[in-house]
């Protein structure tokens, strides 16, 4: 996989950190699981769902730079690394959401929003979850 510099920049994380990272995105996951508030379970899937993201860059050597639009080169790279477009298609509604919930005054999220985003997720971080798992 190749290094956005702008984006991105090389690190040696240790399967420790690795795991952290992906531990982090799992808890989100699970709030977002058990949560009664729509917009909150909608807020830590989409969490879940970037350290996801995170998790998979650091597993490939890649440490984010928390920098305008790293969001967006976050899901690009779940998507490619993945061999899954629909991941940057569905991952870019979701940032779009949180986008128009910080920035222009809020959002509703339905019940079957949350639903299908939860199971969006949940696939993601799984399948993230066999590729750093693998060797184990």
């Amino acid at each position: 996989m190749n290094i956005d510099n702008k984006h991105f920049y090389k690190f040696d994380f240790t399967t420790e950190q690795i795991s952290q990272h992906f531990n982090n995105a799992w808890k989100d996951l699970d709030i977002a699981n058990k949560d009664e508030i729509l917009d909150v379970k909608f807020n830590y899937a989409y969490t879940a769902f970037i350290k996801a993201g995170i998790t998979l860059l650091s597993f490939y050597g890649m440490k984010v730079r928390s920098i305008p639009g790293h969001h967006v080169k976050i899901i690009d790279k779940i998507a490619q690394s993945l061999d899954d477009c629909a991941i940057a298609d569905m991952g870019n509604i979701m940032r779009s959401k949180r986008n128009s919930d910080i920035y222009a005054g809020g959002i509703e999220i339905t019940e079957k929003e949350c639903k299908e985003y939860i199971r969006f997720v949940e696939n993601v971080v799984t399948r993230v979850r066999e590729i750093i798992f693998q060797k184990e």
